[in-house]
């Protein structure tokens, strides 16, 4: 799979736009992000679905905790019936900083997203579910099946031990929140464990590892790692303390980060992205440059989507990242 991430910090018509050209480039899947700050992903979703032919689409990724997940899981099943069996269902814990503003931070975890897309699997199914640990529900049901039925795709975005080996023991894939080949070398390691307690007969060859690559690529290098401040920003204050150790990042400034955003102090948090941040959460530079990058990561991951910023000029990135893929 390559694919791509849009974030709704744009028009809807201009997110549609990007997104078939995204397909036209020869990228095959189409993620748009979520945050309740942002325009709602659904409905640029189901607006893809109807302009584009051929690319999986899907949340990337939705989390269970602002939206109930029979909810997220009838959303998922409509995507899925008006692209006519394209939806991926992507779903994670939710960016920290953003939650936060609603007073959720404390109850991310591993159980939530679990609970969310079993439920949903039976649901696609056509069964009727009750309330688990984290969520509740009596005897719920939707009144139709999506095409693709509970074998819809389920992708865990998250970059955590746990989660990570979650995903290889219940997910169909793992949307990986990384840049680095270290990074994706010990994911690929995490999921090989989990993978070893799956029950279902799935294997390495069944589960994709996606590296979600936040890409920025310019002919100007420089503009190009300038444009990956913000989502590099979110990724530091994001990211747990074994991955900021295995970069050398300071916990304390990458805090402060987060604090910046929760607040809506943007600027101030773009900022304080560092060097090292740039070098350890993103592909940015010439398209010479994210090619080697994303060869880098493919070593150890079986796919890739080109999150974003893209790039400094959207439209022109979309071509580039699609030539620089291998």
């Amino acid at each position: 799979m390559l694919g791509v991430e849009l974030t709704p910090e744009h028009p809807a018509d201009r997110l549609v736009d990007l997104g078939v050209a995204a397909e036209d480039a020869g990228f095959d899947a189409v993620f748009v992000s979520h945050h309740y700050n942002n325009r709602d992903a659904f409905q640029v979703l189901s607006r893809l679905a109807a302009e584009t032919d051929d690319a999986l689409l899907g949340p990337g990724v939705v989390n269970p905790l602002e939206t109930h997940p029979v909810t997220l899981a009838s959303r998922v099943a409509t995507l899925d019936e008006a692209s006519g069996g394209r939806a991926v269902y992507g779903v994670g814990p939710g960016d920290p900083s953003s939650l936060r503003n609603l007073g959720l931070a404390d109850e991310r975890g591993l159980r939530p997203v679990l609970e969310a897309f079993e439920v949903a699997r039976e649901l696609w199914a056509g069964e009727r579910v009750d309330g688990g640990r984290t969520f509740d529900a009596d005897d719920a049901g939707l009144n139709y099946e999506p095409p693709q039925g509970a074998d819809l795709p389920v992708y865990v975005g998250g970059e955590g031990p746990h989660m990570c080996r979650m995903a290889g023991k219940r997910a169909d894939g793992l949307l990986f929140n990384g840049s680095h080949p270290d990074d994706l070398a010990w994911a690929r390691e995490r999921v090989a464990e989990g993978l070893a307690d799956r029950s279902d007969g799935v294997d390495a060859d069944g589960f994709d590892l996606a590296a979600y690559a936040a890409v920025s690529v310019a002919a100007d290098g420089e503009a190009a790692r300038e444009a990956a401040r913000p989502p590099v920003a979110y990724i530091a204050a994001g990211a747990p303390p074994p991955v900021l150790d295995r970069h050398g990042i300071d916990p304390e400034r990458a805090g402060r980060i987060g604090d910046a955003i929760a607040a809506g102090e943007f600027s101030a948090a773009f900022e304080a992205v560092t060097p090292a941040m740039l070098a350890a959460f993103c592909i940015a530079g010439t398209p010479a440059e994210v090619a080697d990058g994303m060869a880098a990561v493919l070593e150890h991951a079986d796919s890739l989507v080109v999150g974003s910023p893209l790039g400094p000029d959207l439209e022109e990135a979309i071509g580039l990242a699609a030539e620089a893929a291998p």
